[in-house]
């Protein structure tokens, strides 16, 4: 999706069209892993709602979110500094396993060691034991983190999807044969560790490349220089995505903290996940065309038109579908669970608004930028989610990420025309799919109305073919010339290199 040729652009070289070729390929597989990796979870959620209770979903959230920001240095950003280094490759990445290494052994035992203090915040025994088991995939995960950056890299989509299609489907049967012998809130912990095991063993199997335990200084300096950076960008992106189930878990009962995990997953699977897999995608196609800036501003405008085209109508169908959605998907003892998506879904549609210019800014070599946004909306987002916490429960905390992610998109989006180059009028003219999620409102809100004493089942079927008709149609008629150059550069040979 890097760049797609428009009626109003000069036709694009060919080595632009070969990356762009390569990029739509890589999508195309990573879209494919999202979509069946999401629906698997969305099926094992929906057994292990119908299985577990409120209080079991809340119980292995605590240890989920404390594992979160135990790992919250992760690789420290040597992963993305791979991806965007383009040299040195067999050194860089033997060299980055081996740091990867010993911050995985120190995590966990660092894990280990602070867990009971996990177990007091939350005022929640049980999480000690949960928090040291989960440890181990911090581990696990350390030694297979560097295969799967070396996939990325190369736009290696197609095999990428193998350990994640495989970790998901593991988890997912572990967690809910251990529901159904009756482990609670156990099951989840289980079946993530052994996910993460076999995540590893596939990813070394489908990339035959092994290590050396080694780590040269000079690259090591160049790759700290900037992956601390990045690192920083991350552990504050961490630190205010799960500050709300910090509040919810301190704040409020086991049972809501439960409730809570179920209402903002389902956007979070069909959107913010969304959202960091194609991100996957962008940010080395963009790492290969960092010194073009003309190219990248294209990239950048034409990104942000598709994603507004996928994530709008997911956003919307969500806010609509909601009540026989929760109905169907996690049962009748959920329903707590509709108002708090319905708002969650709204701010994932904001959040969305050119989400992947930070990509761009890794990219060209200057993350410091993310970091000097990331801070001052982090602080803000973090005292939204505090307040309306104190004031609207659960709800409250909704209203806060939706507040939280007006502002950083009117911050994203000012600092993108300083430092980019690109008007308001450029931004703006991409928006054309909120044209079509018109459309789908104004067919789906009053079928939500005439429905309502229809088989939940029925109704969300309803709401959803007709909803989807309505946007489809409406934005074929705006966008079908888009559409056609999209069909046309996926049909595009690939060009061969000088």
């Amino acid at each position: 999706m890097i760049y797609l040729q428009m009626a109003s652009l000069p036709p694009p070289e060919p080595a632009i069209i070969d990356l762009a070729r390569r990029t739509l390929k890589g999508i195309g597989w990573n879209s494919l892993t999202y979509g069946f990796g999401k629906l698997l979870t969305i099926v094992t959620t929906s057994i292990l709602a119908h299985l577990l209770s409120p209080d079991n979903f809340g119980l292995a959230a605590y240890a989920s979110v404390a594992i979160t920001y135990l790992t919250i240095l992760r690789d420290m950003g040597l992963g993305a500094a791979l991806v965007q280094r383009r040299g040195d490759v067999e050194k860089t990445a033997s060299t980055v396993f081996t740091l990867n290494l010993m911050v995985g052994l120190l995590m966990t035992a660092t894990t280990v060691l602070l867990a009971p203090l996990a177990a007091l915040y939350f005022k929640e025994p049980q999480v000690t034991p949960m928090l040291r088991w989960l440890g181990l995939s911090i581990l696990i995960n350390s030694l297979g983190s560097i295969h799967m950056s070396r996939l990325q890299r190369e736009l290696n989509f197609k095999w990428k999807m193998v350990p994640m299609i495989g970790s998901t489907a593991i988890k997912g049967i572990v967690s809910i044969f251990l529901g159904l012998l009756g482990y609670g809130a156990w099951a989840l912990i289980f079946g993530q560790l052994a996910g993460s095991a076999v995540s590893l063993i596939l990813v070394w199997v489908v990339l035959p490349w092994r290590p050396r335990i080694m780590i040269d200084r000079k690259i090591a300096g160049e790759l700290f220089k900037y992956g601390f950076i990045v690192m920083g960008e991350n552990a504050l992106s961490v630190a205010q995505d799960d500050f709300d189930y910090l509040v919810v878990g301190r704040l409020f009962s086991q049972a809501a903290m439960g409730i809570y995990t179920l209402a903002y997953q389902i956007p979070e699977m069909l959107v913010l996940s969304l959202l960091w897999v194609i991100s996957d995608v962008i940010f080395p196609a963009f790492s290969s065309i960092q010194s073009q800036a003309k190219d990248l501003k294209k990239s950048i405008l034409i990104t942000m038109r598709y994603m507004g085209l996928i994530i709008t109508p997911i956003c919307l169908g969500m806010i609509v579908a909601a009540d026989p959605m929760v109905r169907v998907v996690f049962g009748e003892k959920w329903l707590d669970v509709i108002p708090i998506m319905r708002i969650l879904a709204l701010y994932a549609l904001v959040y969305s608004i050119g989400f992947n210019i930070g990509d761009v800014y890794k990219a060209i070599g200057r993350p410091a930028i993310i970091i000097k946004i990331t801070l001052p909306t982090m602080i803000f987002r973090i005292l939204a989610l505090w307040l309306g916490g104190q004031m609207g429960g659960l709800i409250g905390i909704a209203y806060g990420h939706l507040l939280a992610a007006l502002v950083e998109v009117i911050v994203r989006l000012v600092v993108a025309t300083r430092i980019l180059h690109i008007t308001f009028k450029e931004i703006f003219t991409q928006f054309t799919s909120y044209v079509g999620g018109l459309a789908l409102l104004a067919m789906a809100l009053p079928l939500l109305s005439v429905t309502g004493d229809l088989f939940p089942l029925v109704r969300l079927v309803i709401l959803v073919l007709f909803g989807a008709a309505a946007y489809i149609g409406t934005m074929y008629l705006i966008e079908r010339h888009s559409f056609a150059d999209l069909i046309g550069l996926m049909r595009t040979k690939k060009v061969q290199p000088d």
